[in-house]
Parts: C-alpha cells; structure tokens; sequence
C-alpha cells in the first residue's frame, strides 16, 4: 500500500513526531502505468462513491491541431520522450507532457490518461 500522509522527517532532516498515526483516506493506490497497446479501461471507486476510469493500454490519441483549430483521432506509433522519467520512453509509458509520434506527427499528451480515461494531445510544430 501506498501511504500518502506526511513523512516522518523535517526539511532539515531532524525527526518529525506525528500527532497522530496513519488514515485511511491517506491510502493512496498503485499507478497505472498507461502503455501502448489495444485499449484497455479500469474503473476505480474513488472517495464519495463516484468512479475514476483509468486506462491502463490505449492506442488512439485525440490529437488538436492549433493552426487549424481542428481535431482528429489518429494511432499511436510509439513514445519518443517523457521528462517524468526516462525508463518512460523505453517502456512505451504515457503521462502528461509525454511526447508521442503519431500518423500525423509528433504530439504532447495534455490530459492524464491514467485519471481521466482518455488521451488528448496537441500537435507540436514540425522542424
């Protein structure tokens, strides 16, 4: 389990005492790690009884091009950078600012797919 309360340090290192222990709305859940691949959606209960959809694979991409205005669902060929971290790329792994080549052309993804569902990018300017 992941626990997303405070840590048990100060930012000088010294020891921080907690005034109280763990909870459980301070669970936090295992990431999703969205990747290449045939579309494939989770859905997850989240706190107030409403659901998140997280998607673990997806292959199109909802691409806008700001010239045009216009936007299209196009195929994803493969991950070119991710400034998150940078076994992203090689592992096909896609997350906000993830730039990604496309039938169109390089693109950056502008949505968290591992949030919202879906992939939404923006069409970047060819060199």
């Amino acid at each position: 389990m992941r626990w997303q309360g405070k840590i048990g340090r100060k930012l000088t290192g010294g020891k921080l005492i907690l005034a109280r222990g763990k909870r459980k709305f301070e669970i936090g859940r295992e990431q999703s790690d969205t990747t290449i691949g045939e579309v494939r959606i989770k859905k997850v209960q989240i706190r107030g009884g409403r659901e998140k959809v997280r998607m673990l694979r997806g292959n199109m991409v909802a691409v806008a091009d700001p010239v045009t205005g216009m936007s299209k669902m196009v195929k994803i060929e493969t991950a070119k950078e991710n400034r998150a971290n940078l076994h992203y790329m090689r592992r096909n792994i896609l997350t906000k600012g993830a730039v990604i080549k496309t039938e169109i052309g390089d693109a950056r993804i502008t949505n968290r797919p591992g949030q919202d569902g879906i992939i939404n990018a923006v069409l970047l300017p060819s060199e």
